[in-house]
């Protein structure tokens, strides 16, 4: 007979003890209706592959050498006490047209 309260009180411990260990870790709000609304997981997509244009990376990387000529001769104005109008534009271009060659070739 002295088995069945105290199984009851045991019980009644643990559940004491069980509620008191998720008061002081609270789930945040909103947790477990993320974990409900989880997708499942699916494997990551393959990257896709940029399709680059050959011909356009050409003309691009020509202009970019028909550019970066002209740079020494305008540096030399600059030394010479002359500010090219258009040194900073075609620096930029310059630029502009590496990183796109960069993004075109890089993996």
């Amino acid at each position: 007979m002295r088995i069945i309260p105290i199984c009851i009180l045991g019980s009644m411990l643990c559940s004491f003890l069980g509620d008191a260990q998720t008061a002081q870790h609270p789930v945040p709000p909103g947790l477990r209706e993320a974990e409900k609304r989880r997708a499942p997981m699916e494997a990551p997509l393959p990257p896709q592959h940029l399709q680059v244009d050959l011909a356009q990376l050409k003309r691009e990387a020509d202009e970019l050498t028909q550019l970066a000529s002209t740079i020494p001769a305008q540096i030399n104005q600059v030394a010479s006490g002359q500010l090219p109008k258009n040194l900073h534009q075609d620096l930029r271009r310059i630029e502009k047209l590496a990183k796109r060659l960069r993004a075109g070739v890089s993996p």
